[in-house]
């Protein structure tokens, strides 16, 4: 410990209380989980017990450590700060990478066992288990350490983790296991899955946050009638000001598109030299990005237009500035992207919000009284994924098999599958050895069997190659490659942008405009364009949900509008006019407005419960409805509420509101009015991917997304007439309830309204909470006029009025 700490001052570092806590509960044996913020030395926390105990043993060579991380992009500089460490210590430690983008050397290196400390991600461990030596490989293993735990927590990349981890300390049960978070709001719950059945780890807070110096780039003039979007490029100057101002800066989208829009933007009024501003996100060439992130940890960036593919981990110490372009949608999010900049002990993060409508200013201001009262969402993780399970036993019986009864221990000592019923592990055993009972006499499907011993192995050659090529559980759509005519390759889009395009289309792409010249095998080859482009590459799943705590925490905003922050007295013409016209909700309070225009009745609802809960809400609202009488209605919605539009809606009362919004039998009227199905047919496609019953082409040959979508459609029919308790058909619709309409929600929100009182009114017309709905329902509704030019004239005529 005492050349630790000679290092650590050789080097100027200050060692932090935290760190000497991970040190000693590493040495005495301990796993756990460390919570501090980012860049204040969480990895040299956790890296300190191995690299002291091999320094004082003197141990041969050998993996020691391994390191997991959710990102590639992560690897490199997590290898640079393991071998700094390493070398520090004396030690010749051998650093290396194993992940999707590791070449062929580099694969071969680790295979040899040539490798003291291996970076990897989740899918790279799990392809590791297939593997027969994946014992003699584990056996020096001391210690492993989850990177950005927060990240895999609470989806299905992190159950995949858990059975890894489980099936590793099944080969060294002395095996360490440290997880590293930044924000998490259930520390708990998040070390518990960790270490599942080895919990009782020691939990490790460093004591305070990291200072965030919030602020909201206000609109000069604040409207009374807002819709999405109609703040964000208006706020360009103010934008580009803030960045000349700063060192370097990250300037983060939600969305790959809105990426791609603002880079434009910034690109037209740059005045600096023009290979100081870059754009970085997921579907750009790897070699692009990597050269891009050596840039900004160099400073030779001024700024960088990024989405998610920045928000974690690497350290880039020049960035002294974080833009926010609309509202993050969540706390952690919040934190997360403003701790890029300031990335060193002690030092504040700086954070510019740029609303994109009036509502996110509220937002603003409740994220700005979340970071003072240290409020940070809890991740939830998901439980009984049996895709994933699938998955994870036949990549054991590809290396090597597994004991059915064994197994079973194994598995349940996970948090994820903790519950497992024997019947479930039944059903997943059967899926992988014959595919169901509909599919039995398929041999595509019989992709495991029962040797001489009783134990599960993979039953051929050929699919345990096609199973190392699928693992993993990012069930991305097939993307087109994009390459120069010359054949530079510069990203990729999704299938269903390229398919629209004919040559001679343009599109913006990685800050360049590009004019498709052919399409062909799934390769869009392009050339250079001076001409404006006509689009911008739309990516599925790009829209973020709000968050529950920061719903709650803005409706209270809008419920106190005499508050003393700047984002609320800014919103105070907007929320008088509300006042005036309608109502200001109070918390416990739902408001209902009955506007009467030429096109119908409308009925707006605001409960503040996210998107996919109003949007569930707004189905059930529906299916009661045609039980009363014979309707045509119409809805939208936002995060804050929804929109009912039908030429003949009944006459609208405290009684019928109550009737329309009784929490009970909710699973009856979400089956009336929505066509349940249908969503669990699109929901089934990602899963049976996951689980391997879609199989996968050979390498280098992609499907293209009509022949999945048309094979995962013919698989769902038939074992929906054949085989209904199917144990994937059966968690596609789970699925659908808990995550596609967040099911929970929305009981939760009519529960709360059962409690509370209904305010309802009956404004003369648009008030300032339904504008924003109202324009919502136009979309992809008019053919003679602009939609954004309806909306500014009848924002107009409502100021005027």
């Amino acid at each position: 410990m005492r050349k630790l700490r000679g290092w650590f001052r050789a080097t100027s570092k200050r060692v932090a209380p935290f760190q000497r806590a991970s040190w000693e509960a590493w040495q005495q044996g301990s796993s756990g989980l460390l919570i501090a913020p980012t860049g204040s030395g969480k990895t040299l926390a956790v890296l300190g017990g191995p690299l002291v105990n091999a320094a004082a043993s003197g141990t041969g060579p050998g993996l020691r450590l391994l390191w997991i991380t959710p990102l590639r992009a992560l690897a490199g500089d997590t290898q640079r700060q393991i071998s700094e460490a390493a070398l520090g210590m004396g030690l010749n430690w051998r650093v290396l990478r194993r992940t999707g983008d590791s070449g062929g050397t580099e694969r071969a290196r680790v295979a040899r066992g040539a490798v003291e400390a291996l970076v990897t991600t989740p899918e790279s461990l799990s392809l590791m288990l297939s593997h027969p030596d994946i014992g003699e490989r584990m056996r020096l293993v001391e210690t492993i350490v989850v990177d950005e735990w927060h990240e895999l927590l609470g989806n299905k990349r992190g159950v995949l983790l858990q059975l890894s981890l489980a099936r590793i300390r099944a080969l060294r049960p002395d095996v360490r296991v440290w997880g590293l978070s930044a924000t998490i709001g259930n520390p708990a719950q998040a070390l518990r899955v960790l270490l599942g059945a080895a919990n009782g780890g020691t939990l490790i807070q460093a004591p305070t946050r990291r200072a965030v110096d919030l602020v909201t780039a206000l609109p000069e003039r604040a409207q009374r009638f807002p819709w999405g979007g109609h703040l964000g490029l208006a706020q360009l100057p103010r934008v580009l000001a803030a960045i000349t101002a700063a060192r370097t800066t990250l300037v983060f989208t939600n969305t790959r598109s809105q990426a791609e829009l603002w880079h434009q933007a910034l690109s037209a009024v740059w005045t600096d030299d023009g290979a100081q501003l870059a754009i970085h996100h997921g579907s750009i060439d790897r070699a692009e990005r990597e050269r891009m992130e050596t840039q900004l940890a160099g400073g030779e960036l001024r700024a960088v237009v990024a989405t998610s593919s920045l928000d974690l981990g690497v350290d880039f110490a020049a960035v002294d500035l974080v833009v926010q372009i609309g509202s993050p949608r969540s706390v952690a999010r919040l934190m997360q992207r403003a701790g890029r900049s300031g990335h060193r002990p002690g030092a504040r993060s700086r954070l510019l919000l740029v609303p994109t409508h009036n509502l996110e200013i509220a937002e603003a201001a409740a994220l700005r009284g979340a970071i003072a009262d240290t409020v940070i969402e809890s991740r939830i993780p998901p439980g009984l994924s049996l895709d994933v399970l699938a998955q994870h036993l036949v990549t054991l019986s590809v290396g090597g098999g597994f004991d059915e009864v064994e197994m079973l221990g194994e598995v349940r000592g996970t948090e994820a599958f903790a519950s497992l019923t024997l019947t479930d592990y039944e059903r997943v055993l059967r899926f992988i050895t014959h595919g169901g009972e509909a599919l039995a006499s398929y041999p595509q499907f019989q992709r495991v069997l029962r040797d001489e011993c009783g134990r599960y192995v993979i039953s051929s050659p050929a699919h345990a190659r096609l199973h190392r090529f699928s693992i993993g559980t990012i069930a991305s759509d097939p993307s087109v490659r994009l390459t120069f005519v010359r054949g530079a390759t510069l990203g990729e889009v999704e299938e269903n942008f390229a398919a629209r395009l004919k040559p001679g289309d343009r599109f913006r792409f990685g800050g360049r405009t590009l004019e498709l010249v052919r399409l062909r095998d799934l390769v869009a080859q392009v050339r250079v364009s001076r001409k404006p482009a006509n689009s911008v590459p739309r990516w599925l799943g790009g829209r973020l949900p709000l968050s529950g705590t920061l719903a709650a925490a803005t409706r209270a905003q809008l419920a106190a509008p005499a508050s003393r922050q700047r984002e609320m007295r800014a919103l105070s013409p907007m929320l008088e006019r509300q006042r005036q016209s309608s109502h200001l909700p109070q918390v416990s309070e739902l408001l209902v407005e009955v506007v009467r225009l030429r096109e119908g009745t409308f009925w707006f609802l605001y409960p503040f419960a996210g998107r996919l809960a109003n949007e569930g809400l707004a189905a059930v609202l529906t299916a009661r409805l045609a039980t009363l009488r014979p309707l045509s209605v119409t809805y939208s919605m936002n995060d804050y509420g929804l929109v009912l539009h039908a030429r003949n809606l009944p006459p609208l009362d405290a009684q019928l509101l109550r009737t329309l919004l009784d929490p009970r039998d909710l699973d009856v009227a979400l089956a009336n009015g929505i066509n349940l199905a249908e969503l669990a047919r699109r929901r089934f496609r990602d899963i049976a991917k996951i689980a391997g019953l879609l199989m996968p082409s050979r390498p280098g040959a992609p499907r293209a997304l009509r022949q999945l979508q048309a094979s995962s459609g013919l698989l769902f029919d038939v074992l929906s007439e054949h085989d209904p308790t199917h144990v994937l058909l059966e968690q596609a619709h789970r699925e659908v309830r808990e995550e596609t309409l967040e099911i929970e929600r929305l009981r939760a929100a009519l529960v709360d309204i059962e409690r509370g009182e209904i305010f309802l009114t009956r404004p003369e017309g648009l008030t300032p909470f339904a504008f924003p709905l109202w324009a919502e329902s136009l979309r992809g509704h008019l053919t003679h006029e602009d939609w954004s030019a309806r909306l500014a004239r009848m924002a107009e005529s409502l100021e005027a009025a």
